[in-house]
């Protein structure tokens, strides 16, 4: 099962077997001992579409939450 994480003022992070495609369909290279991969969010990263830490000297915010789930009926 593949997980991604929103990180607070970072990242999306995602856990589990993924491939990363261009727009063109080339496949970006992802370390296979890598158990996380970090995708940018913030547009500053060196290293796009991954995420090298430039969030934190743009000031970049972000804080999604998902939804509450309906109360039982």
């Amino acid at each position: 099962m593949t997980t991604i994480t929103i990180r607070d003022n970072g990242p999306l992070v995602i856990q589990g077997p993924l491939t990363v495609v261009d727009a063109a369909g080339n496949q970006f290279s992802i370390p296979t001992e890598k158990p996380t991969v970090a995708l940018c969010r913030c547009g500053q990263s060196k290293v796009k579409p991954f995420c090298d830490g430039s969030h934190k000297a743009c000031s970049f915010t972000a804080a999604e939450r998902a939804p509450a789930a309906p109360a039982a009926s």
